[in-house]
């Protein structure tokens, strides 16, 4: 078996990142800020920017005379982001909390949500927050992942369904987040513009492991009994023969009624 407590948590920021700097991750990316439809002049907002990864290209689309706010409230996350900034005049990073951003009311254009929303209490809220905050006609463009679309080729197929039901029942708090934005988005008062998903494919181990957490993930599930037998040798076993995996990304764009 894999020792579940030798497998170390990546550093935060660094595994955001690596999402980023990964060739899914810049593709879908570009397909979030194109959704956006950003113009000189607006206000843009993050919704939990994490490290900032992406304030510096909303910032670029938003100049000469627009501004970009971006909200987290981890320490860490906060700090790292106003320090890649800091070259950015346009842009402010706030700490808040995004159940309760610290925005005023109608003075927001456009704002964006990235793989956030499967980890917040309450979705709902945070959708709320962005209609009090936006304008009429304000945009919205939310990608999240829906788990059971995660999926991995293996000899053992029913190893692979119980390493993505244990992701999906212990890991992620709001891991089918994805199938539900268009309805949450309906419900919050907003009109859904466009609905895409994205599934890129993993032909390359290490490169889904960095993503997926696969490793660490299996050796989690095999402590807490959801992989049967020896954990460490199926995940051994997909490292070292043909591999393929893909997984779900739901990008949904909504706006506030003019």
């Amino acid at each position: 078996m894999i020792d579940a407590n030798s497998v170390s948590r990546p550093d935060p920021i660094a595994y955001l990142d690596g999402v980023a700097a990964s060739l899914p991750g810049q593709a879908y990316k570009q397909q979030v800020l194109h959704l956006l439809d950003l113009h000189p002049g607006q206000c843009a907002l993050d919704i939990g920017c994490g490290p900032g990864t992406d304030l510096a290209a909303m910032a670029a689309a938003v100049a000469p005379d627009g501004r970009v706010i971006g909200v987290d409230r981890d320490p860490a996350m906060i700090a790292e982001a106003q320090s890649r900034v800091a070259e950015h005049p346009l842009v402010e990073v706030r700490s808040g909390d995004v159940h309760a951003l610290p925005l005023e009311d109608g003075s927001v254009d456009r704002a964006r949500t990235d793989r956030v929303l499967q980890h917040v209490a309450d979705p709902a809220r945070v959708l709320s927050e962005f209609r009090r905050v936006a304008r009429p006609g304000g945009r919205i463009v939310m990608a999240e992942p829906d788990w059971d679309g995660l999926l991995i080729d293996s000899p053992q197929p029913a190893k692979s369904r119980e390493l993505t039901r244990f992701i999906t029942g212990e890991v992620v708090r709001n891991a089918t987040v994805g199938r539900s934005l268009a309805r949450l988005c309906v419900e919050s008062g907003l009109n859904v513009r466009s609905v895409l998903t994205v599934a890129p494919v993993f032909r390359d181990f290490a490169a889904a492991d960095q993503i997926f957490g696969l490793r660490r993930n299996a050796a989690r599930a095999g402590a807490a009994g959801y992989l049967d037998g020896d954990a460490a040798q199926w995940i051994e076993t997909l490292a070292s023969g043909p591999f393929l995996a893909t997984a779900l990304l739901f990008l949904v764009t909504a706006e506030v009624p003019a």
